[in-house]
């Protein structure tokens, strides 16, 4: 009777953690939503400033941008109603969460200090996506995304010896192996390795 009982708690164990370990992959799967979205939006934006920059007369391409601030609401919504469903938070979830909150406030806080000189901001930007997006392929040991962001540290430096009039494309290029890719993969990956 007793090693029954110790079958079944051992079972009982057992569904815990793996229950724990399938929650934390559905969570680092819904992180796919935001690489996508971030990715698309931005890969518009720069692909729109370049068009509008290189056969048009708008003196200010990059006011494209502005597109971020609904995308900034679209994405925290997102991102607090899912929080709300969630049942159980794990470290690496949270760490994941606060990487990208940093980036976010980081962008901002640049956005602020070069706003005189938004023509040489890419490169800055490149440098910084490329932390938050290494850091995240090592918390969810998802190697497309470490490799996004060397390639984001390779697109900056390429960009700031390119000048402004190529930045955009520079990004754009970015964005698809930086963002899209992954976004992708990890959407449609059944079974990656959990953290």
């Amino acid at each position: 009777m007793e090693t029954e009982e110790k079958q079944l708690t051992s079972q009982e164990s057992l569904k815990i953690i793996t229950d724990m370990i399938d929650k934390t992959k559905v969570n680092i799967r819904q992180g796919s939503f935001h690489l996508l979205f971030w990715g698309w939006l931005i890969f518009t934006c720069n692909l729109s400033e370049y068009i509008l920059y290189r056969f048009s007369n708008v003196q200010k391409p990059w006011l494209v941008w502005l597109l971020v601030a609904p995308g900034i609401f679209i994405s925290f919504t997102y991102g607090f109603l899912r929080g709300k469903k969630e049942k159980a938070y794990t470290y690496a979830g949270l760490i994941y969460t606060w990487t990208w909150v940093g980036f976010s406030l980081a962008a901002i806080v640049l956005f602020i200090l070069m706003r005189d000189d938004m023509g040489s901001v890419g490169p800055f930007i490149l440098t910084l996506a490329g932390f938050p997006t290494f850091i995240s392929g090592f918390i969810i040991k998802f190697r497309p995304l470490v490799i996004g962001g060397i390639t984001f540290w390779l697109c900056a430096l390429v960009a700031s010896f390119t000048g402004p009039a190529f930045s955009p494309v520079i990004f754009s290029v970015a964005i698809l192996a930086g963002y899209l890719v992954p976004g992708y993969l990890l959407k449609t990956k059944a079974g990656h390795d959990s953290v």
